[in-house]
This record gives structure tokens, C-alpha cells and sequence, in this order.
């Protein structure tokens, strides 16, 4: 049941949810410097309420996509779009199936069929009026069920150290920190108890939004469709605004499922259990420069788009909880990774440097609210829970 006289702006819009966009160069969202081998900048603007847009720019095919999420019926949401901790899970499994692929022809393994099935599970504590409120990310299961004709233990392996050849590893592994900007009703202030960027704050970018023209889908199919609700399950806590209680005691649950079309583009479905919400199926395809077609988003920039969602879902309900009267945020978020050790033929791990996000609050309040609403959104972001917390990817392989 959604809260009435909420509004649904992006259903309203008349626009494609995911679209590549068709003029970039009126869409300025600056330059990156390429650290690493790949750069993606993701610009986030809240819409209403848990409605959020995405235009993510990746430096190594020179494409914007526009991503948009919202969250589900937990969050008095309208689930319109899928919610931001999916967008993570896509990124992550996307990126395994590349490195799998990669690695199996680098290894002269021949897979014949191939399926992963990846789990990851979050979790929230504590009291927001407190401040104890904390988000956690707990390890990954990855299961793939492969046809080959290779034994199980050469399988293993494969799938193993494919999860160490993603980008995605430089996030998972040791414990990184992210660093912040922080504007408040368009001057920059300090922050308190976060890491804080070297520099000025970027300006707030604004006007690229509304320029964004969708390109013609180039698929026989939409990027993202909606496939009904998820099962119902033992491990379901959430119901109506639950995700909106001051105290909070929860474990977060939801799986991604990748196969492979006929002409290489990854197909996920994702299933959100706890809190419970609908499933998605998406597409996901590399660029051109990275041996894909370019036909729908990449595998880092669903991993960013998830990043910088999940972050702004945070302050919208930290705004709706303590009543800060949050009028408009939006965020500007570097991520910087390598290239896969497979993919990108390195033979190394994947490696990535600490997330940098620019944040711009407009509010009624004193700057004091907004430093303390920066800090309580990075505390009790899942995404930047899982960023600083040294993870590693349970794997188990089915030889079919």
C-alpha cells in the first residue's frame, strides 16, 4: 500500500526509465581523470520522496546512461523503479560473468552453458534519534552451475579467482573509507566524522538532467522490466514504513540471477526478499572499447549507479525520520577501478580507490543539521557499509 497523494514523477515523466543518452554533449557533467582504468562519475537527484535519477558516465566508452530507482511499500515508496541495493547486486554478478567468460578463454575452457546465482544480505541496527543507527554488508554467496567439459576442482578455480579478477574486488577487499564534499544551500562547509576530499567542492550540477534525450533502444527488448513481486519468504520482517522506525534490528536480503542471450548480453533478474519487493530483470552489456556492443548499461556503472542510490535513499529517510527539512540533495560521486584481471588481460586483481562524492543539501536549517545529516546518511548506507568492510565472495560451483 503506497502513502496517498504521494508524487510519481517518474511515472508521470513519460520518459524510458533506463536510456543511453542520445546527446552527450549537452549534457556536461565535467571531466574525470582517469586514475585507474576505468572512471565512472554518477550524478544522483532526488525527484520526491524515494524517486531518485541517475546519469552515469563511464570515461572509458565516453556513454551516459540514465538510471532511475525508487524503493518499495517498506519505504512508503511506490516501487516504480528498482531499489538502489539491486543495482550493487547487477553491477557485481554482471562483472563476475565477464570475468568467468574472460578467464575461461584465457585458460582454454570451454563453457557450453552457463548460469550464476549470487546472494547478498545487509544489515541495520540501532536507534536513528541515538545516532547508534548503522548499516552493515555481510559476505556474498555466489553459486554458478556450469556446462563444460572441464572437471569440477579446474571449475572451481575458475569461478574463484574470476571474482578476484573483477574491478568490483578493490571495493570488497580491506576496508575503504569514502571521502565526501559537503554543500549546504549552495555554499561549502566542513563535514564531521567523515573522511573529507582534498579540493573544492564541484559545482552542483543541475541543468544535464533536464537536457538528457533518450537514444533509440537498440534491443528487441526494454533495459529494465518488471516481473511481479518476489516470493514470499520465512526470512520477510518488512511491512508498510517498517524500514522508517526509529529503532531498527534487520537483515537485508536479495539475489541476482545472470544468464547469457544468444548475442552476449547479460540478462539478470533480481529478487528483493527482505524487505520484501518486486523482481526486475535488467540487461547489461560492455561498451565497445571493452569487447561488448554497448547495447545496455556496463557492469561498473550499475555497481556506481547503486552507490550513489543507496546513499541518497539514506538521506531522504534520515530527513523523514528527525524532520529536517530536507528541500532538495543531489550528489556527485567519482569511482575510480581498474580494469579486469581477465577482461582487461592485466592478470592482476581487481583494484579500486575509495569513493568520492560531492554532496549538495538544501534545507531551512543551520549547517550544523546538515553536517549531522551527512554523517548519519554515510553511518547507515548499506553501500558504503560494504565499501569499508573487507568482504569475500562464498563461492560453490555445480557442474552441470
Amino acid at each position: 500500500m503506497i502513502k496517498k497523494n504521494l508524487p510519481n514523477p517518474l511515472k508521470e515523466s513519460g520518459l524510458p526509465y533506463f536510456f543511453k543518452v542520445a546527446n552527450p554533449d549537452d549534457v556536461d557533467l565535467g571531466t574525470l581523470p582517469l586514475r585507474k582504468g576505468d572512471a565512472i562519475r554518477t550524478c544522483v537527484r532526488s525527484l520526491s520522496h524515494m524517486q531518485k535519477e541517475a546519469l552515469v558516465s563511464a570515461n572509458s566508452t565516453n556513454t551516459i546512461w540514465r538510471l532511475a530507482s525508487d524503493e518499495g511499500s517498506y519505504l512508503n515508496g511506490h516501487d516504480e523503479c528498482p531499489a538502489p541495493l539491486t543495482f550493487l547486486t547487477v553491477g557485481m554478478i554482471s562483472s563476475y560473468m565477464n570475468e568467468v567468460l574472460a578467464l575461461a578463454k584465457i585458460r582454454n575452457i570451454e563453457i557450453h552453458n552457463i548460469k550464476l546465482t549470487q546472494d547478498n544480505y545487509y544489515t541495520m541496527q540501532g536507534s536513528m534519534r541515538k545516532g547508534t543507527m548503522i548499516g552493515g554488508a555481510l559476505p556474498v554467496l555466489l553459486e554458478a552451475e556450469i556446462e563444460s567439459d572441464a572437471d569440477a576442482n579446474t571449475l572451481q578455480k575458475l569461478v574463484l579467482d574470476a571474482t578476484i579478477a573483477s574491478p568490483l574486488n578493490g571495493l570488497m577487499t580491506g576496508e575503504h573509507h569514502s571521502l565526501f564534499k559537503l554543500g549546504h544551500n549552495g555554499k561549502e562547509i566542513s563535514s564531521k566524522g567523515v573522511g573529507e576530499i582534498k579540493g573544492n567542492l564541484y559545482d552542483e550540477i543541475s541543468v544535464g538532467f533536464d537536457h538528457a534525450q533518450p537514444a533509440e533502444n537498440e534491443l528487441d527488448e526494454p533495459l529494465i522490466l518488471r516481473k511481479g513481486m518476489s516470493e514470499i519468504t520465512d526470512e520477510i520482517t518488512s511491512s508498510q514504513g517498517s524500514s522508517l522506525k526509529e529503532k531498527q534490528s534487520r537483515q537485508l536480503h536479495l539475489r541476482g540471477v545472470c544468464t547469457l542471450r544468444p548475442d552476449g548480453v547479460k540478462v539478470i533478474e533480481q529478487h528483493l526478499y527482505n524487505p520484501h519487493g518486486s523482481i526486475f530483470r535488467f540487461l547489461s552489456d560492455e561498451g565497445k572499447e571493452n569487447g561488448g556492443q554497448g547495447l545496455a548499461p556496463d557492469a561498473n556503472s550499475y555497481i556506481s549507479a547503486g552507490i550513489g542510490f543507496c546513499f541518497m535513499t539514506q538521506f531522504g529517510r534520515y530527513s523523514a525520520m528527525m524532520k529536517t527539512d530536507l528541500q532538495k540533495y543531489s550528489i556527485i560521486q567519482d569511482t575510480h577501478f581498474s580494469l579486469g584481471g581477465a577482461s582487461g588481460k592485466t592478470g592482476k586483481a581487481g583494484s579500486a580507490d575509495p569513493v568520492e562524492t560531492h554532496v549538495f543539501l538544501h534545507s531551512s536549517k543551520d549547517d550544523e543539521v546538515a553536517r549531522e545529516t551527512l554523517l548519519m546518511s554515510e553511518q547507515t548506507c548499506f553501500l558504503h557499509a560494504f565499501c569499508r568492510t573487507d568482504l569475500k565472495p562464498k563461492v560453490r560451483v555445480k557442474k552441470i
